[in-house]
């Protein structure tokens, strides 16, 4: 997992994830040069030896882009790209819109430069622990010229195909996800309803096959109302809205994914949008409440 020999790569966006991507590359011995609208976030890591930039594209040959959603990625990156210069390579980590995707892999291919979209599943906890998947589309050889960098961000990595594939993987990923993630919520809800512990239901639940990651991760985050952020609610709102979009345009309707979107929805107007996603479950709770 040590770097090449271009150590030097730029990182775009601190958010929870970017900051996670950051400190993974500090740890193996990257010089990450990073940038964030917000620049109080900046110092923290700097002091762990990121170097601040003002533009990463003009510093680094690969370039990080881990930002909310694609009109982001694409508002801040005007400022960015007159930089450009042939053979670069932006590595995009943001769930964001396929078709996105496609029209910034050829806008940069017209510069001799190329785009990975390269979304990471898992949370930016299991992103700074090494657990995380990463989903990469983009020419094959682009790819591999990019081999050390992969370990860092995940422990597995699947390259699906063209710029775009990987995308549109995500968002499947992100759909099942999260429906795991509601029927946890709803599980531990009915458990409760039923006179049986939510802490025996969850250990039942890890043993039996209705297991699911989900629930190392969030059960005893619901259980405890514990949504110290790992993953906001909002932005899995914002992915979930993407996938019903995007299934509307290819004559799909999503039952299971609608329901979920109203749970997100209610959670969002309980004030919950701004923690954790496991905070799905109060959403569960009201519903309850108002039964």
């Amino acid at each position: 997992m040590l770097p090449d020999n271009d150590p030097d790569i730029g990182v775009i966006g601190l958010g929870l994830m970017g900051t996670a991507i950051t400190e993974r590359l500090l740890q193996f011995g990257w010089r990450p040069h990073i940038w964030n609208r917000s620049p109080e976030k900046i110092g923290p890591l700097a002091e762990r030896g990121a170097i601040p930039s003002s533009n990463p594209i003009a510093d680094c040959r690969r370039v990080i882009i881990s930002l909310y959603s694609s009109e982001v990625v694409e508002d801040v990156l005007r400022q960015f790209l007159p930089a450009l210069r042939p053979e670069q390579i932006l590595i995009d980590t943001t769930t964001g819109s396929p078709e996105f995707s496609e029209q910034l892999a050829a806008r940069l291919q017209q510069s001799g430069a190329a785009l990975l979209d390269a979304p990471i599943s898992g949370s930016s906890e299991q992103t700074r622990r090494g657990e995380a998947c990463v989903i990469v589309g983009g020419e094959q050889a682009i790819f591999q010229q990019c081999h050390s960098l992969w370990p860092v961000l995940g422990s597995s990595v699947f390259h699906v195909g063209k710029s775009g594939s990987a995308a549109r993987m995500k968002l499947v990923t992100n759909l099942v996800l999260g429906l795991n993630r509601a029927a946890l919520a709803e599980g531990l809800v009915y458990a409760a309803s039923q006179g049986i512990s939510t802490s025996a239901a969850l250990e039942v639940l890890r043993g039996s096959a209705a297991y699911s990651r989900q629930m190392d991760t969030k059960g005893s985050k619901m259980i405890a109302a514990d949504y110290s952020v790992q993953a906001r609610l909002s932005q899995h709102l914002k992915d979930v809205r993407l996938i019903v979009d995007t299934a509307a345009a290819s004559g799909l309707t999503l039952a299971l994914t609608n329901a979920h979107q109203q749970l997100l929805e209610q959670a969002e107007n309980l004030g919950f949008g701004a923690s954790d996603n496991s905070a799905v479950i109060e959403a569960v709770r009201a519903r309850q409440k108002n039964a």
